[in-house]
């Protein structure tokens, strides 16, 4: 396939985007950017979260490290599920009974303004790196694909990404974002299922059936790890860590739950909670099975992993096999419709909920005039896409192994603090002194990042060497470890300041 052609269906996908957003964005006000003025169908809300959770991250991360973790990552999966559900039944309840708009409103509520800063901070923070690694993904795709054969530079390709996604998402926001993520969800499962059938063709199988059994018997279908609780991958790290990967990730993150708050009901966005949670998880597990067929196909017909200046890129082997392999045009098309689907599903809300977080946390746009409100929102979206695009050309420098668990380990650093905080705010009656929470919420990452680093030090080229812990390794259980260190440090700042309580939990 060649690059001028992958280029002409990316351009195609992107005239559709085009189109849905001039609809959508018809006559859209300021809570259609933010909220979707509350009417959007929990249904769609539900249909378009499973690509932006997703996101191109899944698409070829989770396939590319299938080889070295095998069916691990299902084990923090299951763990999803209880975080949902809390999400579904603790978190959104609180949410809409106080009808907010950035969900680090709630902090300014229950422990003042300098915590309310600290939250939106984390989020940002963190939203920013992880958008900037699924956005980083892509682009070295597209990189790999079509530019680099035609001696562009790498930062045209990321700024070229980041100005489509600004182009059909600064009029409408959020009600746009929900009908585009729509039709790229339904892109993205498509893809997936036509890509394992092509797959099986070409390996040979008769039928559905015989994939399933060639798959589950194959070296790569382990899922439970209970041999080693020192290893990183054991069990009940994985799915513990899971469970508040979700809460963290999906509950406590402005994205996420910006979609949430645009149903109309509190129980119409538990609805999408939960049927969003069934569909998931099937969902991950086809993945991991299209990982397996990959390799498979690969040790078949020789295709070896892509290097990139030395450096092998497991990320790469679906691309590779899709657009290179021999299996046809059917294949190609659909991979690059699934991609760029998945990636700029999660890409685009990401950068909603950042000039949501912003406007609303930092810069108090609900205190402006009408025509003001407007005016923020506009610049302040400009100036997140510029910095999303410094990220990216800056994470391209450091970016050194799978995406889906280069995100999984950011998050167990920066978003425990908001698990902590806001389990704090929810389950005690405690009042602390604002002023000295970022003291806590810091010292709890730095003591993390602390006991991350001298479990173990990873040398170049050989096998890790253990350093302390008798040889612990830590694992998804660092975002656990980060939000009860939050919610002690909230504990000890609470008796310094003499057990004052509040009249209500969450007020």
């Amino acid at each position: 396939m060649t690059p001028g052609l992958i280029l002409g269906f990316v351009g195609l996908y992107f005239i559709v985007l085009f189109a849905i957003a001039r609809w959508t964005s018809k006559g859209a006000t300021n809570s259609d950017f933010f909220v979707a003025g509350k009417k959007a169908p929990w249904y769609l809300v539900a249909f378009g979260m499973i690509g932006a959770s997703l996101s191109g991250v899944t698409f070829i991360s989770i396939p590319g490290q299938v080889a070295g973790s095998e069916f691990s990552y299902m084990q923090m999966v299951l763990g999803y599920i209880l975080g949902y559900v809390v999400i579904a039944y603790v978190l959104i309840p609180v949410f809409y009974r106080l009808n907010l708009v950035s969900i680090y409103t709630y902090l300014k509520g229950r422990f003042g303004t300098v915590s309310h800063k600290t939250g939106a901070a984390f989020f940002l923070f963190s939203r920013t790196l992880g958008a900037g690694i699924r956005l980083l993904l892509v682009a070295n795709v597209l990189q790999y694909l079509v530019f680099e054969q035609w001696g562009v530079p790498f930062e045209i390709t990321v700024l070229l990404s980041i100005a489509l996604i600004w182009l059909y998402t600064h009029k409408g926001g959020l009600k746009t974002i929900i009908w585009t993520d729509t039709l790229q969800t339904g892109f993205m499962l498509v893809s997936l299922g036509l890509t394992i059938y092509f797959l099986s063709v070409g390996l040979g199988f008769e039928g559905i059936s015989e994939t399933f059994s060639q798959v589950g018997d194959s070296k790569y279908a382990k899922i439970f790890f209970m041999d080693d609780w020192l290893s990183g991958n054991y069990f009940y790290k994985h799915f513990f860590g899971g469970m508040f990967i979700a809460i963290g990730m999906t509950g406590l993150d402005q994205d996420m739950m910006q979609k949430n708050l645009s149903c109309k009901s509190a129980k119409e966005a538990q609805k999408n909670m939960m049927s969003f949670t069934a569909v998931l998880v099937f969902v991950n597990l086809f993945f991991l099975g299209l990982g397996a067929l990959l390799y498979m196909y690969a040790s078949k017909t020789g295709v070896e992993v892509p290097v990139v200046d030395g450096v092998p890129r497991t990320d790469l082997l679906f691309s590779k096999i899709a657009l290179n392999s021999g299996l046809g045009m059917s294949v190609a098309i659909f991979f690059l419709l699934g991609l760029i689907a998945a990636a700029y599903s999660s890409a685009d809300s990401a950068l909603a909920s950042l000039t949501t977080s912003v406007s609303v946390d930092f810069l108090d746009i609900g205190s402006k005039s009408v025509l003001d409100q407007e005016r923020v929102r506009k610049r302040t979206h400009i100036i997140m896409s510029a910095v999303l695009f410094v990220v990216i050309l800056i994470l391209d420098k450091t970016f050194d192994r799978s995406a889906i668990f280069q995100i999984i380990f950011l998050a167990g650093f920066t978003y425990g603090p908001l698990i902590g905080l806001y389990f704090f705010g929810l389950f005690t009656k405690l009042k602390v002194s604002d002023s000295w929470v970022p003291l806590v919420c810091l010292s709890s990452v730095a003591i993390t990042v602390f006991l991350w680093y001298t479990s173990f030090r990873a040398l170049e080229g050989q096998v890790a060497e253990q350093c302390l812990f008798g040889g612990y390794r830590f694992g998804a259980e660092l975002i656990i470890i980060n939000a009860l260190l939050t919610f002690i440090g909230m504990l000890i700042l609470s008796a310094v300041g003499g057990f004052k309580t509040m009249d209500k939990v969450g007020l």
